[in-house]
C-alpha cells in the first residue's frame, strides 16, 4: 500500500513569505515614520505661530496696563530726589510700570517693566527681551533713574523673558504730543515729554523670512493716560 503525500509549506515558499513580511514590515516604519516627521513639524510650526502671537499679545497688554508713576529719580535712602514721570523712551529700550506681568497677568502686583533690545544667538539678529521687578513705592522706583528720562542701563540676566527672537530689527518710536496743543501728535524715536507717550509703537521683521509661519509684525498701543504730571492725586473728603 502507497503512503500519500502530506500537505505541507516547502522552503522556498517559506522564504517568499519571510521577505514578503519584511518588506511590508519596512514599509509600514517608513510611512509611519514620514507621519511622525509631518506631525512633529507641524507642532513646532504651531508652537512658533502660537509664540509669536503671544508676544504681541503680551506687549500690547504691558503697554495699556501702564501705569502713570511719579519717581523720585535721585533718591537716597532718606528720600529726597527729582520728581519725575517714570517712563523711559529710547529706540531699543523702554521703562515703565505696568499692572500687567508675566506670571500674574492681571491679577499680579504691579511691575517695574524693563522692555529692550539685544544682540541675537551667533551674533545674528536681535532679540525682544524683558525684565520684571516688583514695584513697591515712587522711592523705590527712583533709585533706579537719575532724573527725567535718564536711567541705568539695562542688562540681560538668567530672569529675563525672551519676547521675540531670531529679528532682523527691533525698534521703538513714541506718538508725543507737542506742547502746542493744536498741533497733531507725531512719532518719534526718542520720547522727551514731562509726561507720557499717547502710544507706543514697536517695528520688527523677521531674520529669515517663511511664508508658512506667522510672522512678527508692528506693534502700535494705545496709552489711556490723561493724568498731567504737575497735578498730584489727592483723596477728596
Amino acid at each position: 500500500m502507497r503512503r500519500r503525500p502530506t500537505a505541507g509549506v516547502t522552503l522556498m515558499e517559506l522564504l517568499i513569505a519571510v521577505v514578503l513580511l519584511s518588506l511590508l514590515s519596512v514599509g509600514l516604519m517608513f510611512a509611519l515614520r514620514i507621519g511622525l516627521n509631518a506631525y512633529s513639524k507641524t507642532q513646532t510650526r504651531l508652537m512658533d505661530n502660537r509664540r509669536v502671537a503671544g508676544a504681541q499679545r503680551i506687549l500690547e497688554q504691558e503697554l495699556e496696563g501702564l501705569v502713570p508713576v511719579v519717581a523720585q529719580c535721585g533718591a537716597g535712602p532718606e528720600g529726597g530726589g527729582t520728581p519725575a514721570a517714570f517712563f523711559q523712551g529710547e529706540p531699543e529700550t523702554m521703562r515703565l510700570v505696568s499692572t500687567f506681568s508675566l506670571q500674574g497677568a492681571w491679577r499680579g502686583q504691579p511691575q517695574m517693566l524693563e522692555i529692550f533690545v539685544i544682540a541675537g544667538a551667533e551674533g545674528r539678529g536681535v532679540r525682544l527681551v524683558v525684565n520684571e521687578a516688583p514695584y513697591q513705592s515712587p522711592l523705590a522706583a527712583g533709585r533706579s533713574c537719575l532724573g527725567p528720562h535718564k536711567f541705568f542701563g539695562a542688562s540681560a540676566g538668567p530672569n529675563s523673558f525672551v519676547l521675540a527672537d531670531k529679528l532682523a530689527f527691533c525698534r521703538f518710536t513714541y506718538l508725543e504730543q507737542p506742547p502746542d496743543a493744536n498741533l497733531p501728535p507725531h512719532w518719534v524715536p526718542r520720547f522727551a515729554g514731562d509726561d507720557w507717550p499717547r502710544a507706543v509703537r514697536i517695528e520688527m521683521a523677521p531674520l529669515d523670512p517663511d511664508a508658512a509661519r506667522l510672522q512678527p509684525i508692528s506693534v502700535v498701543a494705545p496709552i489711556h493716560i490723561f493724568r498731567r504730571l504737575e497735578l498730584p492725586y489727592a483723596d477728596i473728603l
